[in-house]
């Protein structure tokens, strides 16, 4: 599975200019290199054509014993394996825990981060399935958390590293869904912003997507129609649109109005048709409305 992941507003750079290449079929020859020589090579023959084969300087030819149909013969030599490989899980490591230094991630013993900064995200990686032992330390090697996780077969999960007023904890979240609708793509949103307090996910036209988003919570994703959309988290009394309902395509109008009440952060999001985000809220601050959107893609 591919993805990809940004922080909004996502910050574009310039590049240098590229020229394309021409089409199939287009453009002139093409540059032979350096050396202009080619050495022929001369065909093999067809099957049944030709002399004999030299044998080599061995004559002797070894017989070959035949190997039995299926069915015949005796039980097959597993190998020193035994024949069955163990149970794998996919993961992948996210880091939000604001004001502290890059991290170092174990799982095992084994080193599967190094540097993991704030807001990123590793790729997935495979460990072993079963209770295995998450070590969460500076790069320097000071240990701020040992946690025992429990690792699905075929399982696909993010572990976030989130805080807690004790210092570190682990959050596991389950990243496996259904394929997006027809036309549609897929979208939710969590909540690891540590200061936040419960959200509403609410649109610039008054839709509630989520209500009451709670600190370590991660909504159900919902189907999505391919668009420009502008979010807003806030404390309202307003009802949450019902949990089987798509949302549909936002009014260009409504991306420029704010609700009228007090919001906390907001989201402009461009949807593609096929694609999974998952949007996690960030405290990047002490204040309630210090919010970052991290957005994952996948594919």
């Amino acid at each position: 599975m591919s993805f990809r992941y940004f922080l909004a507003p996502l910050q574009r750079g310039g590049g240098e200019a590229v020229i394309p290449l021409p089409d199939l079929g287009e453009g002139g020859p093409v540059y032979p290199g350096d050396d202009p020589v080619v050495e022929p090579v001369i065909p093999l023959p067809d099957l049944g054509e030709g002399g004999p084969v030299y044998p080599g300087d061995d004559p002797v030819v070894e017989p070959v014993i035949p190997l039995p149909f299926p069915g015949e013969g005796g039980p097959v030599y597993p190998g020193n394996g035994g024949g069955n490989r163990p149970s794998t899980s996919r993961v992948r490591f996210l880091n939000a825990a604001y004001s502290y230094p890059p991290l170092r991630i174990s799982v095992s013993n084994s080193r599967f981060a190094s540097r993991l900064n704030y807001a990123s995200v590793t790729g997935y990686g495979r460990v072993r399935a079963g209770y295995q032992v998450v070590t969460v330390s500076s790069s320097s090697g000071r240990v701020y958390l040992q946690k025992n996780l429990p690792f699905q077969t075929n399982g696909l999960t993010t572990v976030a590293v989130i805080r807690t007023a004790r210092g570190l904890d682990l959050l596991q979240i389950e990243d496996r869904c259904c394929p997006p609708a027809s036309g549609c793509a897929g979208f939710r949103m969590g909540n690891l912003a540590y200061n936040s307090g419960p959200l509403d996910i609410l649109m610039s036209d008054g839709r509630v997507v989520y209500s009451d988003l709670r600190y370590k919570e991660v909504a159900p994703f919902r189907s999505i129609m391919p668009g420009t959309y502008r979010f807003f988290y806030a404390d309202t009394n307003l009802a949450p649109m019902p949990p089987y309902m798509g949302i549909d395509t936002l009014d260009p109008s409504w991306l420029d109005s704010y609700p009228p009440m007090e919001t906390f952060g907001s989201l402009y999001l461009d949807v593609t048709c096929g694609e999974n985000y998952t949007v996690y809220l960030l405290q990047n601050g002490s204040g309630r409305n210090n919010i970052q959107n991290l957005i994952l893609v996948d594919q």
